[in-house]
């Protein structure tokens, strides 16, 4: 049996102590470099200023925004009922994860149903549309997908938010 002397031991704790330093600042740096990138940042700030928590984050409109940001943009089961059907705002942390950026640009700006303001990302500009699925890829996949949507007709279960009938025409 080999003894381990006092000088060894010390070495032996001192080395690992220093990997695990090492280990737990080159972590905290990564994401501390990931937090202060600025298309980070900046689609941070995009997605507060469009309004995209409003409907694709649960309980964000209802609580004037004061939901945790581990939860941002992670779809809803609301529905919005209209004369379209019922729509229900996607999980977007889930749907960056499996888009490549050019998918992504492609995506954005698609045509959706009601009430989504697909025009607003229609005239975003490359830039913006990146920086927003770069803080989406950033925060990282979460949550579940949102309902499919219906069709008109098909009452949706509850939670729906109603949007009246448009007026007749005249």
């Amino acid at each position: 049996m080999i003894r381990e002397t006092g000088v060894r031991r010390a070495r032996r704790g001192g080395a690992c102590s220093i990997l695990l330093l090492a280990l737990s600042v080159g972590g905290l740096a990564g994401a501390s470099a990931a937090e202060t990138d600025p298309q980070v940042a900046r689609g941070r700030y995009m997605v507060q200023i469009a309004g995209c928590n409003d409907c694709h984050t649960p309980g964000y409109m209802e609580s004037a925004g004061a939901v945790d940001e581990a939860l941002w943009l992670t779809g809803s089961s609301v529905g919005w009922h209209g004369p379209w059907g019922t729509t229900y705002p996607p999980n977007l942390r889930l749907t960056a994860d499996r888009l490549t950026e050019a998918e992504w640009l492609v995506y954005a700006r698609n045509q959706w149903r009601p009430p989504m303001p697909w025009f607003a990302l229609r005239d975003m500009t490359d830039e913006d549309l990146l920086s927003i699925y770069r803080y989406l890829r950033f925060a990282g996949p979460a949550g579940q997908p949102a309902p499919a949507a219906l069709p008109p007709g098909q009452e949706p279960p509850e939670p729906v938010f109603r949007a009246p009938a448009p007026p007749p025409a005249n």
